[in-house]
């Protein structure tokens, strides 16, 4: 049985602890850390696991085998490059680091030390997305066209090192690159500054694959109401998939002739039947990290990799600069 630990134990990392506790059959939990001791002690009482304040003299005395990194993002680096050189495979909860010069060095640590970085983009692992994944690998949409996400929050209680951008476009910036599997070729961002910030909380996104599809980000925090939505829009129809209800619908075009022509071709492309596609739900969460705990005991790269943390991070800094920049970006692939 594989030995894990969570170092960050706030809203994200407490649900890490949980998770391990209850998929318990393949990897022990075997302790916590985090800098702040009130919050360490709670949730290791709480969940009867060793807690240390000092995540390194909890590496020493539990020697874990892989770790759930969820500490604020300007840490990323230093505590995950921390974790490589012992060892340690770890997981680290999205972004993968604050800048490019450091999430490359976090790639280059995990191949050198041969350790499994994983990147927690848990959207890959909603049912309802590797549903809609798999039906569009099948062709049921046709051609696509569009994507178009909507990821809105009322403004988060919780101190953020990060605006909208990294913090939440980035769900919708992966989950664009693992629906098409190809290169974004062209971007522009507009960003804004609205509720008693210092980043952006409102973010509106255009970009274009190398096939010509072209993708919508409308994301803030400034919405009184939580969405999650995600649209696909192709020649035989439109997917639309609620990413909190798991529930995922297919409206599909009308291919019959209507019996007035001239209609027809005003109208263009008609409304079909609607389609509900059954889904069995599942937590996400807990499938991201059976797929880690997986991938630590088979030696197989995990579903989320380093490097497509990477890049989605180069696409959401890209976004950031166009904002401020105002224009439009031509990107290099590397």
């Amino acid at each position: 049985m594989l030995k894990a630990a969570v170092i960050g134990v706030g809203s994200m990392g407490r649900n890490h602890v949980r998770v391990y506790r209850e998929i318990g059959d393949s990897v022990e939990l075997v302790g916590i850390a985090d800098k702040n001791p009130q919050a360490a002690a709670k949730i290791g009482t709480t969940f009867g696991v060793p807690y240390y304040e000092d995540y390194l003299q909890m590496l020493e005395e539990c020697r874990p085998d892989l770790v759930s990194l969820a500490v604020p993002t300007n840490f990323h680096c230093e505590v995950g490059a921390a974790l490589i050189e012992r060892g340690v495979h770890v997981l680290i909860e999205k972004p993968l680091a604050l800048t490019l010069d450091e999430g490359r060095r976090l790639i280059e640590l995990a191949d050198r030390h041969k350790v499994l970085l994983a990147v927690g983009h848990i959207e890959r692992f909603n049912p309802a997305v590797r549903e809609l994944h798999r039906r569009l690998r099948e062709g049921m949409a046709g051609r696509i066209y569009r994507l178009h996400a909507q990821r809105l929050s009322p403004y988060p209680a919780r101190i953020r090192d990060a605006g909208v951008v990294l913090d939440l476009a980035t769900h919708d910036i992966d989950l664009f690159r693992y629906l098409m599997n190809e290169e974004i070729v062209r971007l522009y961002g507009e960003t804004q500054q609205s509720i008693n910030s210092d980043r952006e909380d409102m973010f509106n996104g255009l970009l274009r694959f190398q096939s010509g599809v072209v993708g919508v980000l409308d994301v803030n925090w400034i919405t009184p109401t939580k969405v999650r939505r995600l649209t696909v829009t192709g020649t035989r129809g439109m997917f639309v998939c609620d990413l909190l209800s798991q529930e995922l619908w297919f409206y599909e075009n009308e291919t019959a002739p209507s019996q007035w022509d001239a209609l027809s071709v005003l109208r263009g492309v008609t409304e079909g039947n609607t389609l509900g596609i059954r889904i069995e739900r599942y937590e996400p969460l807990a499938a991201q990290l059976r797929d880690f705990v997986e991938a630590v005991r088979d030696q197989r790269p995990p579903t989320v990799t380093g490097r497509d943390g990477l890049e989605t991070l180069r696409v959401a800094l890209d976004f950031v600069c166009s904002g401020s920049e105002v224009r439009i970006i031509n990107r290099e692939i590397e």
